[in-house]
């Protein structure tokens, strides 16, 4: 008779517990930041005293905020030797 894992039983893995895995695209930031653009949008198209320029100079500072939230969790991530 032969025997079969049970479905909850842990997985092993044959690799090496010090490599580093590669991140998995996309993450909750990225949909929050499409989001929050896409109500801006919204906004500035409803919105008789908004226009493109104002949705423009939100994009511009939401990009930069973005990046910059990325960058400092990529850099709390940073594998030390």
């Amino acid at each position: 008779m032969e025997t079969h894992d049970t479905p909850n039983a842990p997985r092993r893995s044959n690799l090496p517990t010090d490599v580093a895995r590669l991140p998995i695209p996309g993450n909750a930031e990225l949909l929050i930041y499409i989001l929050a653009l896409l109500l801006a949008m919204l906004v500035c198209w409803i919105a008789d005293s908004l226009g493109s320029a104002d949705w423009f100079v939100f994009f511009r500072w939401i990009t930069v905020a973005y990046i910059l939230s990325r960058g400092i969790a990529k850099a709390s991530r940073v594998l030390e030797q």
